[in-house]
């Protein structure tokens, strides 16, 4: 119950803002344009509350999973109200949204997206201007900690203490997003990688497994564990009964190294000992300055392979960047996942990826509560950012309803030189409404299907 109503509340905050800031886009600019805004709203359906200031009723409404900026003559159905002169009525409307040049109805329909991209941008500035949380001890090369025998990652030829300097097209990429979202994307495909070792260049190609299209597979599921610490692992808490106790570990030992791989997290420990499936272990372990060889057996612990202790999440602080790294950092940030966007959108129309990676209100509720609960401040800025992307350019698709589909009908009118029939387009925006929700009802099945409730449905 936790965790569903801090998703539920997470959720509403996150759309909320998002929303609130694209429809505060339209609505500056329709001001600016001298546009009548007779509603300014946030959700949809039956209104709850709110308050009228001059023209525009602002106001909440019953359903949070959107928004709106209601212009005097926007819709078509507006335009077909009564007969005869009455209909014209809008075009001798100054304040009316037809009755203004199509440049300025173009300028309002893009500026709800440029709102998102404009905020995406801010956060991510103040968040490494101000905030810039860093591990205390962190290593600055995407490294290689360890590569899965017989994993994709092998089968390519990467190994152990490999730097990748180039994957899947990006140069210098970091863990994340650059390499994550690129397995993510490349499901069953092959994907170039550069890797540096012993002074070389190597160029090799990773077939991605075809499982990353479902929820939850991780970099390491290729067989790739990437180094993030320097140093050996930190024991804090050794559990009595253990094979951990049994063979003589403490806490405060520091794992300098297992069957001679130097492990620098327990992520990679894990995915070690998984492969071993219980087979004996030789450790060297640092105490008080000395090395200790000390062999431990591991047992079947909750769900896995383990020995049995416990270590903490390494320090992070605080390392605001002046502003002009802050802006660069942040613009980097909007340019990779604007591409993981389009890249995205360029899979599903060429058909090498699947409707049902995409993810809805209830993925977005979900993601939203595990961020909230996260440490630190990175994890809420990340998603915030990242969603605020996704809106913005999902708006831009020249759909009927949505932004990109008013500025396409705009566009072609221009072409045409001359207005398309109100009844012309008041069909194709039914006939768009029809279709925007059976895929709303889909995307939300989706969701639903892939919730750990229903786990034991999926194959």
């Amino acid at each position: 119950m936790h965790e569903f109503l801090v998703s539920i509340v997470a959720f509403i905050v996150l759309i909320a803002v998002m929303v609130i800031v694209h429809e505060l886009g339209h609505f500056i600019v329709a001001k600016l344009c001298r546009v009548r805004v007779e509603a300014f709203s946030f959700g949809f359906g039956p209104r709850l509350f709110g308050f009228k200031y001059g023209e525009t009723d602002y106001k909440v409404c019953l359903l949070p999973l959107g928004g709106f900026v209601k212009m005097t003559g926007e819709a078509p159905e507006q335009n077909l109200e009564g007969t005869g002169a009455e209909q014209s009525s809008f075009a001798d409307d100054p304040g009316a949204f037809t009755s203004h040049p199509r440049w300025q109805r173009i300028l309002i329909g893009l500026a709800g997206p440029a709102a998102n991209f404009v905020l995406a941008l801010v956060m991510m500035f103040f968040y490494y201007g101000f905030i810039n949380e860093v591990p205390s001890v962190q290593v600055n090369s995407t490294s290689v900690e360890w590569v899965v025998p017989g994993s994709a990652a092998a089968a390519a030829g990467m190994q152990t203490g490999d730097v990748v300097t180039s994957f899947g097209g990006a140069e210098k990429p970091e863990w994340f997003p650059q390499i994550y979202a690129r397995i993510k994307l490349n499901p069953g495909q092959y994907v170039p990688v550069t890797v540096e070792r012993g002074g070389q260049s190597l160029h090799l190609s990773l077939l991605v497994p075809a499982a990353a299209k479902e929820d939850g597979f991780d970099i390491s599921d290729a067989g790739i564990l990437p180094q993030f610490l320097p140093g050996p692992i930190q024991v804090t808490d050794v559990a009595a009964g253990t094979p951990a106790a049994a063979a003589g570990l403490k806490g405060g030992d520091g794992i300098a190294s297992v069957d001679g791989h130097s492990f620098h997290s327990v992520t990679t420990l894990i995915a070690y000992l998984q492969l071993g499936k219980g087979k004996p272990i030789d450790m060297v372990v640092v105490r008080n300055g000395a090395e200790i060889a000390m062999t431990a057996t591991p047992a079947k612990l909750d769900s896995g392979w383990k020995i049995g202790f416990s270590t903490v999440p390494p320090p992070y602080r605080a390392q605001p960047l002046s502003a002009g790294p802050a802006f660069k950092k942040s613009l980097a940030f909007t340019k990779e996942n604007s591409w993981v966007v389009f890249a995205m959108l360029n899979r599903l129309f060429t058909h090498k990826a699947s409707v049902t990676q995409l993810v809805g209100p209830v993925g977005i509720a979900r993601v939203a509560g595990e961020a909230a609960e996260m440490n630190g401040w990175l994890p809420k800025f990340n998603l915030a950012g990242m969603i605020s992307l996704n809106l913005g350019i999902l708006n831009l698709m020249p759909f009927p309803i949505l932004d990109g589909g008013m500025i396409l009908l705009l566009l072609i009118e221009s072409v045409l030189r001359h207005d398309i029939s109100v009844k012309v387009k008041e069909r194709i925006y039914q006939a768009a409404f029809v279709v925007l929700m059976a895929f709303f009802v889909f995307v939300i099945f989706n969701d639903v299907s892939r919730l750990p409730l229903f786990s034991h449905l999926r194959p």
